[in-house]
């Protein structure tokens, strides 16, 4: 329609839906946008809050200081030497775990983790065990690891270095030769390799928490021959082995999306000098029914109420 000649050009009043918004209006539209933020908060905290209620899946993988050795009762392959009452078996009990796959073995090192693992009885073939990944799964909530010994050799060094004559030369004269330390070596090599079995688990398992285990104390400072027969001076330095391990699998630990658990510091007290009733670990020849140089089944006890206090306090 034409504007009719003099009239005043037509003015916005407000009120008429063309006016810019109101304050009510943008107060209204930033209810409207709390309220949706809101409202996304307390489902995003829901669905966390129904993911960590949800049933506990545990894959415990490792070698024989978590498999627990000629401890009773023994469960899955004879030869991987599994114990019902290893550290993973008695911490899922004690936490009411529902679901526990255990594939921890006896004689494994990293390589086992991907391969098959060849198992022997008494040095005559046993078959073979799956590769410790096959237990891992997306629906996984919880690792354990303990994994190095055998990659170092360190119970073929311990065996090696027992000695029956007090006035023997010292067996960490064949092991540190013009300053250099082959076992110290095998466990800088080992480092890498455990940093790709970190990685693998977060791979398959992106939603568990994973906690790497040290070793225990074995053998007090200055040993205790002739009750544990090693050299006092070799009884120091092979503990000083394992303290490296332990140093090396807490740094890699740290490096890759895992919580380190030190089983060594508690187990001062509870080496294998000691008494049978206070000795986690068994020496060259065991008082309970438990593998030599290893851990019995008062340590793999108490190694499983000191992870468990671990996965208990988040």
């Amino acid at each position: 329609m034409k504007q009719r000649r003099g009239a005043s050009p037509q003015r916005v009043v407000p009120g008429d839906g063309w006016e810019k918004p109101s304050r009510t209006a943008k107060a209204a539209a930033g209810l409207c946008a709390l309220l949706g933020a809101v409202s996304a908060t307390t489902a995003l905290s829901t669905a966390t809050a129904s993911a960590a209620a949800a049933p506990q899946v545990y894959v415990a993988l490792g070698d024989s200081m978590a498999s627990g050795p000629l401890i009773p009762d023994p469960t899955g392959e004879l030869a991987c030497a599994r114990s019902t009452h290893n550290y993973a078996h008695d911490m899922a009990a004690t936490l009411g775990i529902p679901t526990l796959r255990d594939v921890t073995c006896s004689g494994a090192s990293t390589t086992d983790m991907t391969n098959p693992q060849s198992l022997s009885i008494g040095g005559v073939a046993a078959g073979t065990a799956p590769p410790q990944f096959d237990a891992l799964s997306p629906d996984t909530t919880l690792v354990t690891l303990t994994i190095g010994g055998n990659d170092v050799g360190l119970v073929g060094v311990g065996q090696d270095c027992m000695q029956l004559n007090p006035f023997a030369a010292p067996c960490k004269g064949r092991y540190v030769v013009n300053g250099v330390d082959s076992v110290a070596a095998r466990t800088d090599a080992f480092a890498p390799k455990l940093a790709a079995v970190l990685d693998g688990i977060h791979q398959r398992s992106p939603l568990a928490r994973v906690l790497v285990t040290g070793y225990g104390l074995y053998i007090k400072a200055g040993g205790c021959w002739p009750v544990e027969p090693v050299l006092g001076s070799d009884a120091t330095w092979l503990q000083s082995e394992v303290d490296y391990l332990n140093t090396t699998i807490a740094t890699t630990a740290a490096g890759h999306g895992a919580t380190y658990v030190d089983v060594r510091t508690p187990s001062a007290g509870h080496d294998s000098c000691q008494a049978e009733s206070a000795r986690w670990v068994e020496g060259y020849v065991p008082l309970t029914l438990a593998a030599p140089l290893h851990p019995n089944q008062a340590g793999e006890a108490a190694y499983a109420r000191i992870v468990g206090a671990v996965v208990a306090n988040g």
